[in-house]
């Protein structure tokens, strides 16, 4: 099968739809030209400077150096996941909340999947370690930052009647109960979206890019379903745990709701 290779003035020809795109929402007075062309310019250098970072990673391929991106793309995508949001925790607990839940579970399961799933050898190999990370750390990002952004507003717009049940005698565990399942919820329903509509509405980048490349479609597909599995479970994993650290930062030790330690100052995407 033969790989077509694409030139800039091609990747020029697609971004004009964009171009495109921005002056209609321009003519349409919605306030997002500005932030669709950044963010496509962003995307265009970011992803030119991590093919640079690969090529110069795959020539070396130590565990060293795997793990140090590794370590960059956590700590990058734990900044992401508080950039946007309307009201967040004050003080450092913003990014430490979706650094610790994001980091913890898109790097174990991330691991997991590469010593005892795919077992190849080494394990760090970084044309399997990278993009398997990048993958599972975007989705989960996404699902953090969506529940985490519902707390906060949810909590926020009902803080009366949460410190109504506290006063009738509530634990905390107990009046924020619905609360946590509902941000719970909010992160999950995207992935879930995505799972239902594989295969159906939607064909994975994954499973696609592999199939250009010339892969069976059968092992395109097999490779897909595992990172569908890996998504799920890194996304489902990392909002239950970000939702349990962000509701216990709410309460101090005596059960009391502190809104002290939320901020109302807008993230860079407001």
């Amino acid at each position: 099968m033969t790989v077509y290779s694409l030139t800039y003035f091609d990747l020029a020809m697609a971004a004009i739809l964009v171009v495109i795109l921005g002056v209609l929402q321009s003519a349409l007075g919605l306030g997002l030209t500005r932030s669709l062309y950044w963010a496509t310019f962003r995307m265009v250098i970011q992803l030119l400077l991590v093919g640079l970072v690969l090529k110069a990673l795959f020539d070396v391929a130590t565990l060293g150096w795997v793990l140090f991106l590794m370590m960059v793309m956590v700590a990058l995508a734990g900044y992401e996941v508080v950039a946007r949001q309307q009201r967040r925790f004050s003080g450092g607990w913003a990014y430490g909340i979706g650094l610790a839940s994001l980091g913890f579970t898109a790097l174990t399961v991330t691991i997991l999947a590469l010593t005892v799933i795919i077992s190849n050898d080494p394990w760090y190999a970084p044309q399997y370690a990278v993009p398997l990370l990048g993958m599972i750390l975007g989705n989960t990002m996404s699902g953090i930052a969506i529940g985490l952004s519902h707390l906060t507003q949810t909590v926020w717009r009902e803080r009366v009647a949460i410190e109504a049940r506290l006063m009738l005698g509530q634990q905390q565990s107990e009046a924020t109960r619905d609360l946590r399942r509902e941000c719970i919820r909010a992160g999950m329903i995207p992935t879930i979206n995505m799972l239902a509509a594989a295969g159906i509405i939607s064909l994975p980048g994954m499973m696609t890019g592999q199939i250009l490349a010339g892969a069976p479609p059968v092992e395109a597909v097999k490779y897909q379903i595992l990172i569908m599995f890996l998504i799920a479970a890194g996304t489902g994993f990392g909002t239950v745990i970000a939702v349990t650290l962000g509701v216990k930062r709410l309460f101090d030790e005596r059960e009391r709701l502190r809104l002290d330690r939320l901020s109302d100052k807008p993230g860079r995407g407001h």
